[in-house]
């Protein structure tokens, strides 16, 4: 078994036992398996496949579930693979991550993979397993500018691939880069998580406009935060207490919902967001993020472990000091939309294995 291999479908159809919502378990073999982080899609946009890593073989590698069929397609063979730096081009044709020193895709239709950059540098990471160290980038929706993280020794760069090209730019250079995303309806706007304490900012693509989104009152948590893709505005969590929209333009801060959204996501057309929960674990909750309420709704319940016992706090942890973080990501459900909002992808180790599901959701 290898790259382009081809496994039969796993998939099972389920019920959610509270709401009765339409579940589909998509992986089921005993290994790792999880989707891209929360606010990268998961399915091209005519939703012919879906992404996600498994570890079946030992290590991670990138699949598809090719939805025609339900067969699952094993896309790589490459040792070392970041496997939350995964970034899905929009259009099907590519998969975009990064190894310890390089920048790759592969072709989802023959499993070519193909080096854009490489990076001479000893890790492109940060140690640890949340935030910058996870090695997460970012693919524009229109599948020409790629923006990858990269560690230089004490110095984070923040390096753009034109993807037709291959030319690259350091656009950003710091002491900590995480979590970029580029504005789903304007490719030259991008923003990027700092360190903890100023978290929230946002640069063009070409490297001017970089400032600061949003200053923290106190020893508030600001994390988890994502374009609405119909305003230039960011939408964070200010955990645990509910999200907040920031405009990145005016600094105008409003309230989005007061209950504790921990990883929020929005529907491609602004007009929802889902999220999961954790302490407690309240299930998957949908809500609207434009009215100023977000009154929470139950879609399902994702009984994963949702490890990582820093969480349980009403104020940032880092700043009391250090802290041991235990939070494999696997264990998270981070939610997020299906292209035509009709569905949530989500992980899950209720089985004692991390799988990835599918929700339905009611339009």
């Amino acid at each position: 078994m290898g790259r382009g291999t081809l496994y039969p479908p796993e998939s099972q159809t389920l019920r959610d036992a509270q709401t009765g919502a339409e579940i589909r378990q998509i992986t089921a073999h005993e290994s790792i398996h999880h989707h891209p982080f929360y606010y990268i899609p998961a399915y091209d946009d005519a939703m012919r496949h879906l992404v996600f890593v498994s570890h079946r073989t030992g290590r991670p590698e990138l699949f598809l579930e090719l939805r025609d069929s339900g067969q699952l397609l094993q896309l790589t063979e490459h040792e070392g693979l970041a496997e939350f730096s995964i970034a899905p081009s929009h259009d099907g044709r590519y998969v975009y991550f990064t190894d310890g020193q390089g920048a790759w895709r592969v072709d989802t239709e023959t499993c070519e993979e193909e080096q854009l950059a490489f990076f001479a540098t000893e890790a492109m990471r940060e140690k640890g397993m949340v935030a910058a160290a996870m090695g997460t980038t970012a693919l524009s929706y229109d599948d020409q500018w790629w923006a990858v993280p990269v560690k230089m020794g004490d110095v984070a760069r923040l390096v753009v691939i034109d993807t037709c090209s291959g030319a690259s730019e350091v656009i950003v250079e710091r002491d900590s880069i995480g979590h970029p995303e580029f504005h789903p309806n304007d490719s030259s706007l991008l923003r990027y998580a700092g360190p903890y304490y100023e978290r929230m900012w946002v640069v063009n693509r070409d490297g001017s406009g970089h400032r600061l989104a949003y200053a923290r009152e106190g020893n508030e948590w600001i994390v988890h935060e994502t374009w609405h893709p119909r305003k230039r505005e960011l939408l964070t969590t200010r955990w645990p207490h509910g999200v907040i929209g920031v405009d990145v333009d005016t600094g105008a801060v409003r309230p989005v919902c007061s209950f504790n959204a921990w990883h929020p996501m929005v529907s491609r057309d602004g007009t929802r967001m889902v999220a999961d929960t954790t302490f407690p674990d309240n299930g998957l909750q949908v809500f609207d993020p434009n009215d100023g309420v977000g009154a929470p709704q139950l879609l399902c319940r994702s009984q994963s472990s949702n490890e990582g016992k820093h969480w349980n706090v009403d104020h940032c942890p880092y700043d009391d000091g250090p802290v041991e973080v235990y939070a494999p990501q696997h264990t998270h459900p981070h939610p997020n939309f299906s292209p035509d909002g009709r569905y949530v992808v989500f992980a899950s180790d209720q089985s004692g294995w991390a799988q990835v599901y599918e929700c339905r959701v009611e339009i």
